[in-house]
């Protein structure tokens, strides 16, 4: 008889015993899986927000007049009557090395206007980059269309005492406000937001523009890289990355992959705990098995090998069962964790993985037992008959 048929029907006879080890493995794999699944589809569900978060680059011109925060932004010095960047310069920031990684350009120039009697901060935009840019802002009614349309922050609007579709008059010139900005917490909220080119022409600053956004926020843009080659092209500018937020989430998301990794090899551990001391209790209830054995003939290799091949068909069992106990515990808690829907990616890699790794586990928690097995003295073991 060979030893893999011997090892089978020993854990066919002890069926109780088998779902104990597979069930002490299984949930150390199974949060081993869990803890990776989600680390690993957390992280891909952060660097797509960030994707689309907005702006990490900054470009400002060269000024120590005035210190200017924009959207909860240190702008650094920006004179927003003195030095502008010259609009016709901004292309050569499509020419720089990492440009396939810029996924938008938004240019914007500031300055003050009396509307309804008070001075307000007037904003021109490009509508299609600016609102793209910024996809927190919530707009009531609807964004700028053409030259003769406005967008007002909240709180400029309640000061103001502005309705949707109300006719404002900024100098000579008549506009509609078109949409009011949801309340962002940001200086955004007192803000009078038109279109780039009838701004510049209002505020006497046509072919310039006051600062740039980029966005340069895949998951692994070389930004810093990239500030330095927009410094290259725009030598008149300051350029700088704003990199606190993306910091804070992948800081943050390390933390819990090394907290949930830890709690993963804690569990992991007490699963191999088990396994030892449950093959032991085996080798112990099984001597005179062993010793029968032993005075057929079984070499001590012979022995060890069984216990080994038993401590295998445990561990197999238990890392496919762990792999798909895993990915479904990871299914039940991720709309717990993210905000919007997130697929969950089966990769097999981790799933031959945790394979790999219950095997690991099996056969170290196995070893010794299985080493005591073989040292079995037959003749000790036979005078139990």
């Amino acid at each position: 008889m060979k030893l893999e048929t011997i090892a089978l029907n020993n854990l066919r006879r002890r069926k109780s015993r088998l779902a104990f080890l597979v069930a002490g493995l299984l949930i150390g794999v199974a949060t081993v899986v869990t803890m990776i699944a989600l680390s690993t589809t957390l992280t891909e569900d952060i660097q797509h927000k960030m994707e689309n978060y907005g702006a990490n680059i900054l470009i400002t011109p060269h000024s120590d007049d005035l210190s200017l925060n924009y959207g909860g932004i240190s702008l650094g010095g920006v004179s927003l009557d003195q030095q502008e960047i010259r609009q016709a310069d901004l292309v050569r920031i499509n020419d720089i090395r990492n440009n396939k990684n810029i996924a938008a350009i938004a240019p914007k120039v500031l300055g003050t206007q009396i509307v309804n009697g008070q001075r307000v901060m007037l904003m021109g935009v490009v509508p299609e980059m600016e609102f793209k840019l910024k996809k927190w802002w919530k707009v009531d009614g609807r964004i700028i269309e053409n030259d003769h349309d406005l967008v007002a922050g909240a709180v400029l609007a309640q000061k103001l005492g502005l309705q949707m579709g109300d006719q404002v008059n900024i100098g000579s010139d008549h506009f509609t406000l078109t949409g009011i900005l949801a309340k962002t917490g940001s200086q955004d909220d007192q803000i009078l937001i038109a279109s780039l080119p009838t701004t510049q022409r209002l505020l006497n600053k046509e072919g310039t523009v006051s600062l740039v956004e980029v966005a340069a926020l895949c998951a692994d843009c070389p930004v810093t890289d990239m500030v330095m080659q927009i410094s290259e092209v725009l030598p008149g500018a300051d350029v700088s990355a704003i990199q606190q937020v993306v910091k804070t989430r992948m800081h943050a998301l390390d933390q819990f992959r090394n907290f949930s990794l830890a709690v993963a090899v804690v569990v992991l551990l007490i699963g191999g705990l088990v396994v030892f001391v449950t093959m032991m209790g085996s080798v112990n209830e099984r001597t005179r098995e062993i010793g029968i054995f032993r005075a057929l003939g079984f070499r001590r290799a012979h022995v060890m090998r069984l216990i080994l091949l038993e401590s295998t068909v445990v561990s197999v069992a238990a890392g496919i069962l762990g792999f798909f106990g895993g990915m479904g515990v990871t299914y039940l808690i991720l709309p717990l964790m993210t905000e919007n829907e997130v697929s969950l990616h089966w990769d097999p890699l981790l799933g031959g993985g945790s394979v790999l790794l219950a095997l690991l586990v099996g056969a170290l928690a196995s070893f010794y037992p299985a080493l005591k097995a073989s040292r079995l003295d037959p003749t000790e073991a036979l005078r139990a008959l």
